[in-house]
């Protein structure tokens, strides 16, 4: 199975030889793909909603991997057991929505290894949230997919030595590393707050 772009990315964080957790799995792309490169040998899959945990339903089916991948109805990391996933996945959903999933699960979350993040909006809050709450941003990256950029961050357990606010927002590791997207992510940022301040 062939990725888009942003998909890919995200894979290539996750932990492997170990069992991840893709949260609001959609179609499960990710975690056929997942299976089918290797890269991990088991896979939970959720979703909130009945169509997309039916859609899920079909795709593991198609590609005979049903008993590889544990698929589950429910909200946020609900549906998860502390100690089952190594690393979670949330991706495609507001900066602030995956903090309150993060926030509502503390015992799954005391026991996941790795958080990969892909947030839509509000990555600063994210990160403030994650950095104040025992994890350090470990890497983070950014993806162009169909003319969009995407900010991924990967968050391990540990202390963040950044704490400037201001930095958080823009993504400590981003401007660690540099990069060609880097000036067009930080020109969206300009372009943004003068249209506030105007």
């Amino acid at each position: 199975m062939e990725l888009p772009k942003r998909l890919a990315a995200l894979a290539a964080c996750v932990l492997q030889g170990k069992t991840a957790a893709d949260i609001g799995t959609d179609h499960a792309y990710l975690p056929i793909y997942l299976i089918e490169e290797g890269i991990c040998n088991t896979v939970i899959a959720t979703d909130l909603r009945e169509g997309p945990y039916r859609s899920a339903e079909k795709k593991i089916r198609e590609h005979g991997l049903t008993g590889r991948i544990s698929l589950r109805l429910g909200d946020g990391l609900k549906p998860l057991v502390p100690g089952e996933a190594e690393t979670v996945i949330l991706a495609g959903l507001g900066g602030n929505t995956i903090r309150g999933i993060l926030s509502e699960a503390p015992q799954v979350l005391s026991e996941v290894k790795r958080l990969v993040l892909q947030p839509m909006t509000d990555a600063g809050d994210l990160r403030l949230w994650l950095v104040s709450h025992g994890w350090k941003i470990a890497d983070e990256h950014l993806v162009e997919d169909e003319g969009r950029i995407y900010v991924i961050i990967v968050a391990e357990h540990g202390h963040e030595s950044v704490d400037n606010p201001v930095l958080l927002e823009l993504g400590p590791r981003l401007l660690e590393k540099g990069g060609p997207l880097l000036e067009v992510y930080l020109n969206g940022f300009i372009e943004k707050y003068e249209r506030i301040l105007a």
